[in-house]
């Protein structure tokens, strides 16, 4: 794994709210993009907002009734592009006019003495703006997008993560397998709705096992290897600052100790998320703490991988006895673009680690992300990763990368990128955006309209998404200071910045 030459140190995290020159190299190198499915989703957003008084969470969308959604059988089929494609609208923004327009905005005080910026016109491919474009700085949670983006590519939209139980050694025992799901619940009342939950698992449980009382549980999370926190975190992250749990294969609630979300500052984890996944869990089969350990599956689970259907005495060791399965991966990409939820991001880039059949840990999923970045045709080379989130500084990504990556997302060739637009919050409406784009006034002109990921670490704050200019252009930016010194006129600035570009036409 290649790692950054030049890294700075370790800082403070400042927690995000909600949480936090052309390469001319692959897909980009020609000089039109096929069609433009992202400008149908930015267009409905904006017709949306334009029928409420005010901008409201998109939270308040979802279904948070203790309802239990019915558990999947089978995997959601692969979404097709049945958006129509849409025709560029207006002329090509001149960059000249579009550098006159952004100079004065980029050299702001606020944003400190280093900026790295791009901007490109996705339909001609054409960078109209660019400053520091192809080398890497640090991110912070803009990482969330090709996370995003490489999780998409490697899984599909419609994949979904199991949880499974299978028979111990001795009769009585059973063994909890983690699946990387790291919105599992406990019962109803869980952090994601719709989530799978322990106590449909252990009802399965029972069930399989018949009048056979369960006296142990093991908890086996080998899915997962390596260490259980990256480079460039501190403890104060996991708790009590609370910005990320430990990466294991199993817990419940991202790790978070009480299933509620702040929208500022963190939520505290457990020291050992799978550990008290695994607890709650034998609290819902009636066994005590003190019979709950970690350990693996038998062996034999792997040859027979059968559900159990026989008599409970025929139950034998490695045998399923339940399983339960979480949301498709889209909803759970939503929920990590507009929470800025790191553990997520952790749990999602494991997944193109084991998809890509290497080990699933940190520097696996860093490899396996920029693999999985080059065969999108994506300057890969422009990314040193040290983790999926953004949360470690020694990340370092350039925004030629983000706004390559965004433009194929929303050019319509690979449809089933375009499925991290759903989740990326929404200026002024929804996510880590909610409250932003309001002072100065003129930035509420891009209210409903920029969809982009947020990144605050202490002294770095970076935008980087999509939005449509006056003239009806889709435009990939990505906005990065690594200098800042007050986040919050920081965040004002890189505001401006993109409200800037919906306003200017600049043809």
């Amino acid at each position: 794994m290649v790692k950054p030459a030049v890294v700075k140190p370790a800082a403070e995290v400042e927690p995000e709210t909600g949480g936090d020159a052309d390469s001319g190299t692959g897909v980009f190198s020609s000089t039109k993009v096929a069609s433009i499915v992202l400008a149908v989703v930015v267009l409905v957003a904006v017709f949306v907002v334009g029928l409420v008084e005010r901008p409201g969470p998109i939270a308040g969308w979802l279904d948070d009734s203790s309802t239990p959604s019915p558990e999947a059988t089978t995997p959601d089929p692969t979404p097709t592009p049945v958006l129509a494609a849409v025709n560029a609208q207006g002329a090509v923004p001149n960059a000249a006019a579009v550098k006159e327009a952004l100079d004065p905005l980029v050299k702001s005080s606020a944003l400190g003495s280093t900026v790295h910026v791009s901007v490109m016109d996705v339909a001609s491919a054409q960078v109209l703006y660019s400053q520091n474009a192809d080398i890497p700085t640090t991110p912070a949670s803009t990482t969330k997008l090709l996370t995003a983006a490489t999780a998409l590519a490697a899984r599909g939209p419609a994949y979904r993560l199991a949880t499974r139980v299978v028979a111990g050694e001795n009769p009585g025992e059973v063994v909890i397998i983690g699946g990387g799901d790291p919105t599992l619940a406990i019962n109803a009342k869980g952090q994601f709705p719709g989530a799978a939950r322990l106590d449909r698992l252990a009802a399965q449980v029972k069930k399989a096992l018949g009048d056979t009382p369960v006296t142990k549980v093991t908890v086996d999370i080998s899915l997962f290897s390596g260490p259980e926190t990256a480079t460039g975190w501190s403890s104060d992250d996991i708790s009590p600052g609370g910005q990320v749990s430990k990466i294991q294969a199993l817990m419940t609630n991202a790790g978070r100790i009480t299933p509620v979300h702040n929208d500022s500052g963190g939520d505290p984890r457990f020291s050992d998320p799978a550990l008290a996944a695994g607890r709650a869990f034998a609290k819902q089969l009636g066994v005590p703490s003190s019979k709950v350990s970690k350990g693996t599956a038998p062996a034999a689970d792997a040859a027979t991988g059968a559900a159990a259907s026989a008599p409970a005495a025929a139950v034998t060791p490695g045998q399923e006895l339940g399983r339960v399965e979480s949301p498709p991966l889209v909803q759970i990409l939503d929920w990590m673009l507009q929470q800025s939820d790191n553990t997520l991001a952790e749990a999602m880039a494991r997944q193109v680690a084991v998809a890509a059949g290497v080990e699933a840990s940190f520097d696996g999923a860093s490899e396996a992300m920029i693999k999985k970045l080059r065969e999108l045709g994506l300057p890969g080379d422009e990314a040193n990763l040290y983790d999926g989130s953004g949360l470690s500084r020694h990340n370092g990504i350039s925004p030629t990368l983000l706004v390559q990556t965004l433009a194929l997302a929303a050019g319509g060739t690979r449809p089933e990128l375009s499925a991290m637009f759903n989740g990326l919050p929404v200026a002024g409406w929804s996510g880590t955006l909610r409250t932003r784009f309001v002072t100065p006034s003129v930035n509420q002109s891009a209210q409903g309209i920029v969809r982009a990921k947020t990144g605050t670490l202490r002294g770095v704050n970076t935008l980087a998404g999509v939005l449509i200019t006056k003239d009806g252009r889709v435009l990939s930016f990505a906005i990065m200071a690594s200098s800042t010194s007050d986040p919050g006129s920081a965040k004002a600035a890189l505001d401006k910045v993109a409200a800037r570009l919906v306003a200017c036409g600049c043809s």
